[in-house]
């Protein structure tokens, strides 16, 4: 089981930045691929950007350049460093992870986690 919360959300003009992190959490866990993704006002939830344990990180074209997600593995966190916002990046981003259960030498899963959301507004 692992809990995930997301932070550092708020209102920011264009052209600002924000950096976003998500905690995870559990007893007895192992973290596999972590990724943001948003969900637009009136839109779908898409896949903002994702990062393997290796480090490999993937972007949609919309945020490339612009957004950078980063790892710290020994704190069990994920980052969304977010510059440059424009008015269409307004969206609750929410922090995924998937990951395995242990129980001693067993490893059950995949599973994947979702963290609760926070808010990014840009506008002037």
């Amino acid at each position: 089981q692992v809990q995930l919360v997301e932070s550092g959300g708020g209102l920011v003009q264009p052209g600002g930045s924000l950096n976003l992190s998500c905690a995870a959490s559990g007893s007895a866990f192992s973290i596999n691929t972590m990724g943001w993704y948003r969900r637009p006002p009136g839109k779908q939830r898409e896949l903002v950007a994702s990062i393997t344990t290796g480090g490999i990180t993937n972007y949609v074209d919309s945020v490339k350049g612009r957004f950078t997600i980063a790892r710290d593995s020994a704190k069990n966190t994920v980052y969304l460093q977010m510059n440059n916002l424009k008015p269409e990046d307004t969206a609750v981003y929410y922090c995924q992870a998937n990951y395995y259960n242990l129980y001693r030498t067993l490893k059950v899963g995949p599973f994947d986690s979702w963290g609760q959301g926070t808010q990014v507004t840009v506008s002037s």
